[in-house]
């Protein structure tokens, strides 16, 4: 006899009964299985039951009379859902230790205060309370402490520390919270007042990413049903796309992708890279408009921590270092998307490679100039001097990484100013019209 055969013969009524303490006719379908133990003949009981202002869930149970093994576990009845869940609860009193609460295979528990997770499908689904969760938890704890107790008695008493603590938080001696994330959708956690709304309890439902649609084996299904996002997937892609070598002018490929920055806004990494030649390059585009000023970025740089601060320079930004009497102008060095120290070192390469400095043309006073300016540039890269560096891009479309955000960085200054006709004129945009071009293309024709 099939298990659903099997729970229909236990008794007559509907499929799926209310759980309820009160329900004598509601008893669980008994079926002789297999023990995975000691392999004897052990009984699996099954009980389908519906969970009030939940859903249909499936209990089971096995014991075996030989070894005296024992396992739970709960399974949905139902599908998997639309979007996942979140169950966020702050627990403040004993009567919140009760609260019932179904936890899936591919749920994550977790409580922020202890930075404690019990990760997906690292226990079964089970139908139980918070309470029992914790307790389940200890219990996978202490399995191996006689063992780790021999093998490494440090380990061994930090965790009993860690047990320690999980034991407090069931004496509820101070708030905490518990939070159960399942991306299919199925998990549950009472809300002992419902229909009404519990302030306690954090109900978010959220889409699946991806990576949670894969590991449910929807990825296939999910990019099905989701055909209006697929411009929002290609955010997350890098695009690629054939053309030529600039120097050997072989085919080469170039790679394009869609990059948000914190804090700032998103832009175009586009990377060429030739199998030819070896000839690399990298590019950066604004993804936004011209802002409606331009922006100044001063920074101080204090600490060799600066270096690794990121930078955008668009194409229309120009470079200055006040102290190296230094200024690299709009276009030179192209976009770029790089760190403080990688601009400096490329600003140092350009320099280098002047050939109106170097060969049998030079002067030694020219010479001795740009290599003297060379190991100054040096030192603001090695941390050993201090510099300011100024970012002008009239676009307002260049970044540098606030390292202190969303807070004020003490060290960095951003100004916005009105541009001045020279600069819109070489952004072209003095003879831009935005506004009424229908009716001024009308009349000339």
């Amino acid at each position: 006899m099939s298990a659903l055969g099997a729970v229909e013969a236990a008794g007559a009524g509907p499929l799926f009964r209310a759980l309820s303490a009160e329900d004598g006719e509601q008893r669980p379908a008994e079926i002789e299985s297999l023990c995975m133990r000691c392999f004897c003949s052990g009984v699996t009981r099954l009980l389908l039951t519906r969970i009030p202002f939940f859903k249909e869930v499936i209990v089971s149970s096995f014991t075996c009379g030989s070894c005296a093994w024992a396992n739970t576990e709960i399974q949905s009845a139902g599908r998997i859902q639309e979007q996942g869940v979140r169950y966020t609860l702050r627990v403040t009193s004993r009567q919140d230790m009760n609260r019932e609460v179904v936890k899936t295979d591919c749920a994550t528990a977790r409580i922020p205060e202890l930075d404690f997770e019990i990760p997906a499908f690292s226990q079964k689904g089970v139908l139980t309370t918070i309470e029992g969760i914790i307790d389940r938890a200890v219990a996978g704890l202490e399995q191996d402490q006689p063992v780790r107790r021999v093998r490494d008695q440090e380990v061994a008493s930090k965790i009993d520390e860690f047990i320690g603590k999980l034991k407090q938080l069931k004496e509820v001696h101070s708030p905490f919270t518990f939070i159960i994330d399942d991306p299919s959708g199925n998990s549950f956690v009472e809300n002992p007042r419902a229909p009404q709304k519990d302030d306690a309890l954090v109900v978010t439902h959220y889409r699946r990413s991806p990576q949670q649609a894969a590991m449910l084996g929807l990825e296939g299904e999910e990019l099905g049903e989701k055909p209006d996002d697929a411009a929002e997937d290609l955010r997350n892609e890098v695009l690629q796309f054939d053309t030529n070598c600039p120097e050997c002018n072989a085919p080469a490929s170039t790679n394009m992708k869609l990059v948000q920055i914190p804090h700032f806004k998103e832009v175009i990494i586009m990377a060429t890279n030739c199998d030819s030649c070896g000839h690399r390059t990298n590019e950066v585009k604004s993804g936004g408009a011209i802002e409606p000023q331009g922006t100044r970025i001063t920074l101080h740089i204090t600490d060799p921590s600066d270096m690794t601060r990121d930078i955008l320079k668009s194409e229309t930004c120009s470079v200055e270092i006040p102290e190296l009497e230094f200024e690299l102008g709009m276009g030179a060095l192209g976009g770029k998307f790089t760190t403080l120290e990688g601009l400096l070192k490329d600003i140092r390469d350009l320099v280098g490679r002047n050939p109106f400095t170097l060969g049998d043309s030079s002067t030694p006073s020219r010479t001795g100039k740009l290599q003297e300016f060379i190991g100054k540039l040096q030192e603001i890269i090695e941390g050993k001097a201090k510099a300011h560096l100024i970012l002008d891009d009239p676009a307002g479309n260049s970044y540098l990484q606030n390292v202190y955000a969303p807070e004020e960085d003490p060290e960095l200054r951003v100004e916005r100013y009105e541009r001045s006709f020279e600069q819109n004129e070489d952004l072209g945009l003095n003879d831009m019209k935005t506004e009424g071009y229908e009716s001024g293309g009308a009349s000339a024709r």
